[in-house]
């Protein structure tokens, strides 16, 4: 019961200090705005970031077909479906995902 009761106490300390945090940062409110739309301005991949059309086409007809469409992509991937990824963002990649006979199973997209 005790333990209880500290991990109230913790909580409510925590959450009245992210309060004052966050007044904080509404101070600096241009500041903030200004940051988020250079950031967003980043992020912006140009040309065509995605690829629907080609699930079920051969996997290695689809990477030229991308590199084709979108000049700008420089890495496509080709992996097994299932394979483990990292959960970065890149404007220059494309994962393709295909099954055992070498077919796209998963939409081709900008990732």
């Amino acid at each position: 019961m005790e333990s209880k009761f500290a991990h109230v106490i913790v909580f409510f300390l925590l959450a009245t200090s992210f309060e004052t945090l966050m007044a904080r940062k509404e101070n600096d409110g241009l500041e903030v705005i200004e940051l988020l739309k250079e950031f967003e301005s980043d992020l912006m991949c140009k040309g065509k970031l995605s690829w629907p059309e080609l699930i079920g086409v051969p996997t290695k007809l689809a990477k030229e077909i991308i590199e084709k469409e979108n000049s700008l992509i420089t890495n496509v991937q080709i992996l097994l479906n299932g394979s483990p990824v990292t959960l970065d963002f890149s404007c220059n990649r494309v994962r393709l995902f295909d099954n055992i006979l070498g077919y796209v199973v998963d939409m081709p997209m900008v990732r």
